[in-house]
């Protein structure tokens, strides 16, 4: 009895420690095949594997069940001299379970081409979130945050700030990082990582946080049971952006979205109503007219 006992409290421990992303990370070196030293790659994607799974990233407990699935694919495409100095580009993806299905919806499907880096082999991968370390740390770190963000936002309204507000935390150090690269500050353009978060934060993109959860816990999560009645709770997410559109018409944060969702909105609405169809084909060509094509396909289903 004592040894069971000691076996069940041994599980609980290890579950309640469990971190919170199950991420499988890759590194692809094709562009690069002239380098000297493929096991640097090897041990880069070792390093990254262990940092982005292994680290705690927020105060809550996480049953190993309940990990949040993700991928990133980072390919380097130049490496200078054969230095320690990298160009590459990194996909981030992550998605979520559907309540009573074995079917996981997208919540993200990013590829950041300013991914520049510096890396030694086998160095320590060393973070903090109140200060700058290295570009390569906080690139991981920003992602991961981003990637929690959307997830707590998809199971409470405006659930994932504090997450949110991380991954702007990581961009305003990175700011002052004489390696950081591209993609931190307001000028490097209009698509990158500071406008993304600064973006998400405005409360004129409520809308979009709000569509996480309307569209999942209120729509997915219910179609098992109630399958008009969700997909009429994702019809009303995607309206409720035009008035977003209005303001900030073709957004960054926009097209981030459906990046994700696009094809996911077309299977879903393949079985609606005739008036849903028109509706959210309407809806869909004024705020992502970049996928009209696409979106023909719903109205094409019988």
């Amino acid at each position: 009895m004592k040894s069971l006992i000691v076996f069940i409290l041994s599980v609980f421990a290890l579950s309640s420690f469990a971190q919170e992303l199950n991420c499988q990370v890759t590194v692809s070196s094709q562009q690069v095949q002239g380098t000297d030293n493929k096991r640097i790659f090897d041990n880069l994607q070792k390093q990254a594997y262990e940092f982005i799974n292994n680290t705690k990233w927020t105060k809550d407990v996480f049953a190993t069940n309940e990990k949040i699935e993700c991928t990133m694919f980072i390919n380097i495409t130049e490496r200078p001299n054969n230095g320690n100095y990298f160009k590459a580009t990194i996909q981030v993806q992550s998605r979520r379970p559907v309540y009573k299905t074995s079917y996981n919806s997208p919540l993200l499907n990013y590829n950041d081409q300013n991914f520049e880096f510096t890396y030694i082999e086998n160095q320590p991968f060393d973070f903090n979130v109140n200060t700058y370390t290295n570009n390569l740390t906080s690139i991981f770190a920003y992602y991961a945050y981003v990637i929690l963000a959307l997830d707590y936002d998809s199971y409470s309204p405006l659930g994932g700030t504090e997450h949110w507000q991380k991954a702007q935390q990581i961009v305003n150090n990175a700011q002052s990082g004489s390696d950081a690269g591209t993609g931190w500050k307001s000028f490097d353009g209009t698509k990158n990582r500071f406008w993304y978060i600064d973006n998400i934060l405005n409360p004129m993109f409520n809308p979009i946080r709000n569509l996480y959860y309307q569209f999942h816990r209120k729509g997915l999560d219910v179609m098992y049971e109630k399958t008009d009645a969700g997909r009429a709770e994702i019809l009303k997410s995607l309206v409720n952006l035009k008035e977003l559109h209005k303001l900030r018409p073709a957004s960054f944060n926009m097209q981030i979205l459906f990046n994700a969702k696009a094809d996911e909105i077309i299977n879903i609405f393949k079985e609606a109503t005739p008036n849903e169809k028109n509706d959210i084909i309407e809806t869909l060509n004024l705020i992502d007219p970049s996928n009209a094509n696409k979106y023909s396909k719903i109205t094409e289903a019988k």
